[in-house]
């Protein structure tokens, strides 16, 4: 397991080993369920989706994801700013803290 994902996270795979798998296989099926949104896109509606409910280590891995299916890092800021008049000031801001955190560490 990948050492950028959160160590409470690592912790509950290791503990539950087999509802983490269940929990990754359903968000697999989710994501490949047929629809016509391709990975690009479908990573940055889950990055707005985890600005709304401030999650940070959600906003960091959609992110990445989001980046490794070809977004630029304009589109990411763009995702994270259109939650804003939805969800507010402070988790928009924080979320574009944390997508530029992303960034930087790529280089």
């Amino acid at each position: 397991m990948s050492d950028f994902l959160p160590k409470p996270y690592r912790r509950f795979n290791d503990s539950h080993p087999e509802v983490a798998a269940a929990y990754q296989a359903l968000g697999q099926a989710c994501h490949e369920q047929g629809g016509p949104l391709e990975p690009r896109l479908r990573h940055l509606i889950k990055l707005g989706i985890a600005t709304a409910v401030q999650s940070e280590g959600a906003v960091k891995s959609h992110a990445r994801q989001a980046l490794e299916a070809g977004a630029a890092a304009d589109e990411l800021r763009h995702a994270v700013l259109m939650a804003l008049t939805t969800t507010g000031f402070p988790r928009t801001v924080a979320a574009l803290e944390w997508v530029d955190e992303v960034l930087a560490a790529r280089g």
